[in-house]
Formats: structure tokens, sequence, C-alpha cells
């Protein structure tokens, strides 16, 4: 490139000296010097557009640009493209109420208001409506009317009245806007996020059955034979107890029954215990702490939770476990076996060869939601009394007089008198 230049000076020199000597010899045809001049700018124009290499400014931050030059970093921050403006979009404000993760009892009515923004170019009219897509309704409506019209940028107040499950646990419904064509929009830079009611349901259960309690009410077994209730510790063919008081893994002590049960010590040796058949209502949970028995380091076991029904053994759940210092809780909704009467069978099973498998079912129960049923003591009075008369050559006259308290309040009172002849 620099050599290319310094041929076109050089060619531009070499004219001008040719013009200036012809001016100084006195030749008479005197050519144009303008002319001259013009048609040598025009050629070396010529050649620098004939050079292929862009020529590359190199500007260093923090200089002053020369006049007329514009950064490229500034020209493109002129030219950053922009997010198209949406016509309908929901900016999320606030919970007005019932915030997520609130706590409701069984059945509860309760109402959630979200408090929405505007941030569409487009009017929310009338005709949009607040609209459930998917997840728990709670016996909400599916379609809430806007109240007013809302012009971008505005705030309102949507509200819809839910009543809470009537089963513990945790709930969550979805909802969004729809507008007049029928098309959903929502929160979130694309507006297709819904925004949500949560809430968590729960009230009061009492005990239908202590399987710890009445351990000793099922039939235990190993691999290939029964096994007595209560077991003895240690024993290799394998055991169950209810303990009071268990310590878990974590060294805490407790003051509920546990059970604790054994597997055969062998490779894959198990021990499973089935209870007498109980019968199912709506709501029951079967309950639990599982883990291992405090200091049975080598502790590794399979916990399994099973039923029997119409001579069919099907399982609940099974959970691993081994000793490292912690426990686990259960909790298994038995609500779609209600009117069934079903034997519970548990179970632990040595996860490969047995060493210190030792698993700790703490405190199983099957619960029953609502308040514990009201016992009302009754006294029960029943009194006899007889009266025998016997006319004989001797006279004797006996009287008889009976006490006896039973569960049932039915005071009655017989006399009864006999002659004998």
């Amino acid at each position: 490139m620099k050599t290319k230049k310094n041929t076109i000076l050089l060619i531009f020199l070499l004219f001008l000296n040719v013009q200036l000597a012809c001016n100084i010899s006195g030749n008479a045809g005197t050519p144009d010097t303008a002319a001259t001049f013009n048609a040598l700018y025009t050629a070396a124009a010529q050649t620098q557009q004939s050079f292929t290499t862009p020529i590359v400014l190199s500007i260093t931050p923090g200089l002053p640009l020369p006049t007329g030059v514009v950064s490229a970093a500034t020209a493109s921050s002129t030219q950053q493209p922009t997010l198209a403006a949406r016509c309908d979009a929901v900016g999320f404000v606030e919970d007005v109420s019932v915030s997520d993760g609130s706590v409701f009892g069984r059945g509860a009515d309760f109402k959630k208001i979200w408090r929405l923004k505007n941030i569409g170019t487009c009017t929310w009219t009338t005709s949009y409506a607040l609209v459930f897509v998917n997840g728990d309704l709670m016996s909400g409506a599916t379609k809430v009317a806007l109240p007013t019209a809302l012009a971008p940028g505005q705030v309102i107040d949507l509200a819809v009245n839910f009543i809470a499950p009537v089963q513990d646990g945790h709930y969550r419904g979805y909802w969004k806007l729809r507008n007049s064509s029928g098309g959903l929009f929502g929160i979130g830079t694309q507006a297709d996020t819904s925004f949500w009611v949560d809430i968590n349901v729960k009230g009061a259960s009492y005990e239908l059955y202590n399987f710890a309690e009445k351990a000793c009410e099922a039939d235990w077994e190993n691999n290939n034979t029964s096994l007595t209730c209560p077991g003895n510790n240690g024993a290799s063919k394998g055991f169950v107890l209810s303990v009071l008081n268990p310590v878990l893994e974590d060294g805490t002590k407790e003051d509920e029954k546990a059970l604790v049960i054994s597997p055969k010590q062998t490779g894959n040796g198990f021990i499973s215990g089935q209870f007498p058949a109980i019968k199912i209502k709506n709501g029951d949970h079967f309950k639990a702490w599982i883990g291992c028995q405090h200091k049975a380091f080598k502790c590794n076991v399979l916990f399994s939770l099973h039923y029997r029904s119409d001579g069919q053994l099907k399982t609940l759940g099974v959970w691993h476990e081994v000793y490292e210092g912690q426990y686990y809780v259960v909790d298994v909704d038995l609500s779609y076996l209600a009117g069934e009467s079903v034997k519970f069978v548990l179970n632990a099973d040595a996860n490969g060869e047995w060493h210190d498998d030792e698993a700790l079912w703490f405190a199983p129960r099957i619960t029953h939601q609502g308040d514990a049923p009201t016992v009302v003591a009754t006294n029960t009075a029943t009194s006899t009394s007889t009266l025998t008369s016997t006319a004989t050559s001797t006279a004797t006259s006996t009287l008889t007089s009976t006490a006896t308290p039973t569960s049932t309040a039915t005071p009655t009172s017989t006399a009864t008198s006999t002659v004998i002849p």
C-alpha cells in the first residue's frame, strides 16, 4: 500500500518538474496549469479507489476524537434493539391478601386478592376476565370479569372467593387474564407466566390405631418361620420389640412408643408383621418417623408399608435408610381406601448382608382428621329384689338384694313372690 502511494507522489513530482522546465525554457505551447493538476488529482484518486484493502481508523478510548469521526461504540449504543411493546401484559404488584403458604382450616372460606398493573399498550376493557388455568381450583369461580376498564399504566385489585379443601395438604391454583379475543396473557418478560394462589390446609386429627402399642396383635414372620412377640433382643432369627422412650439416630430421646424390628441375620433377610383389619375413613393417614436404632452404626435397611385387601398385597411405600444421624417423616394419605377394611403390613429388609440392621418405626399410627370423639362416662345401677315365702311345718322367710354396676344406665327393680304349698 505504502509503495503504491509513493509511486503516485513520484509521478506527480515528475510531471511538475517537466511543467516547470517547460515554463522556464519559454516554449510557446504553454499547457493549462490548472488542467494539468486536475488530471493528476484525478489519476491519483482513481488509483486510490482501485485499492481493495479498507482503511481502518484506530480510536484510543479516552482520547478526544477528530472532528467528524463517530465512535463505533457511540453509534451502536443509539441503535440497540428494544423489546417490542405488547398489547396485553400483566405486571404483578403484590398479594393484597393470602400470601403464599397461608394456612387455613379444612373447608374454610377465604378471599384471594391480587394487585395487578396493566403494563401493555392496550386498555383492558370489561370484556377482559381473570380466568383459572390449572392446578387446584378450590371451589373458586373459573372466570371473573373485570369490574372496570383499565388503561395502560393503571393498577387494579382482582379478587376470587375460595373454599379450602377438606383434606390436609398443600394447594396451588394458577391464573391468567383473558382478552376480548380469548387470548390468555400473564406476567413475565413474555407475558405468558401464570400468577397463583398458594395455601396449606391443616386441622385437628386424632389417633385411631397405634401400631407400636398393639405390636403383638400382628402376625410376625421372617424369611421362613413365624416369630414370637415380643421377641428377644439380638435374636439371629429376627425380632420385634415395642419400646417406650426410644432414642433416635441423632440422640434425641422421645416419649412415645416405637417398634424396633430386626430382620433375620442373613443375606437379604427380612421381618414382616401383618396387623388385624382396620376400616379406613376419608381423611385417614398413616404416619410415622423412620430411622435406624440408636448406635446401630452399620444399619442399612429397606422400610416398606403394604396393605392386604381382598387377598391381594399392595405396596404403599418403600424407603431406604442408613445410619447417618437423621430420621425421616412418613405421611401417607389413605383416603382412596375409604370404606375398605385393610390389613396393614410393616416390613424391614436387610439391604444385602445383615449388619446392625435394627429398624425403628417411631410412633407408627393411623390418624383421622377432626376432633377426637368425646367419651361420656355413665354409671348404671341394676337392683334386683327377690322375696320368697315357703309354707311348711316350719315357716321360712328369705330376702335377697343384689346391686350390679354396668356400662348402661338402666335402673330396674324386680319383685318376685313365690308360695310353695
